[in-house]
């Protein structure tokens, strides 16, 4: 069977997601359940089939799967222990990861909303094995000095590296640690939001991505070796 060709996603895919942040319930849901397949899940499955493909000419190890709690994020939200009650997340999350799976590997990551579209890359929280192997890896002056330099040339391109999640350095390190700031992450992460490109209605939205995708490489090849340590 010939693999569809990916020529965008649609106006309705915007109509759908504003619908939804407007009327979050299951309800409306339902009422509109052919436009969330039609209009937001398969577009979105032919696009991570070919989006995966590209971005194996920055790894050949990132992996893509089009199924949900794969490469697509559930649409519902855990409410289980949230005070928000509302059963839908309003946007489409998909993620492009290298590593154990999904859920705890570095990712290149796409987001799109009825406002803007967001890519990024990155492990927005570690677990322990990262977060000590991380904290290793800054101790150690060759690794610190690689990751010290991506942030440099990320800064120069508009990029912040993000996750800085502690106020002060980890015990067991000096508080006037070369690598400070770093220390204090728990999360390793970068992105860029855009107002909902012209690109994303067309075909053209893979090379779209790529172009800022390609920027993240030496941040992914870093974030792998390091997550490769830890095991």
């Amino acid at each position: 069977m010939t693999q569809a060709k990916f020529t965008g996603f649609s106006k309705k895919t915007i109509s759908f997601l504003k619908g939804l942040q407007k009327n979050n319930n299951k309800i409306w849901f339902q009422n509109h359940r052919k436009d969330y397949d039609e209009e937001l899940m398969d577009p979105a499955k032919i696009f991570v089939v070919e989006m995966g493909q590209k971005l194996l000419s920055i790894s050949p190890g990132i992996e893509s799967e089009p199924r949900v709690n794969r490469s697509i994020f559930r649409i519902n939200r855990d409410i289980r222990f949230s005070k928000d009650k509302r059963p839908y997340k309003t946007w489409l999350a998909l993620r492009f990861w290298e590593g154990a799976g999904p859920k705890v590997s570095p990712c290149f990551y796409f987001h799109l909303s009825g406002k803007e579209l967001v890519l990024g890359y990155g492990l927005y929280m570690m677990d322990k094995p990262y977060l000590e192997e991380y904290r290793k890896s800054l101790d150690n002056p060759r690794f610190a000095k690689e990751l010290v330099a991506i942030q440099k040339k990320l800064k120069q391109k508009g990029i912040e590296l993000e996750g800085e999640t502690y106020k002060q350095v980890p015990r067991g390190f000096a508080k006037d640690h070369p690598q400070a700031e770093l220390l204090k992450h728990s999360g390793l992460y970068a992105g860029s939001s855009y107002k909902l490109p012209k690109e994303l209605y067309k075909p053209g939205l893979v090379g779209f991505c790529m172009k800022e995708y390609k920027k993240y490489a030496a941040l992914h090849a870093w974030t792998v070796k390091m997550v490769k340590r830890a095991k």
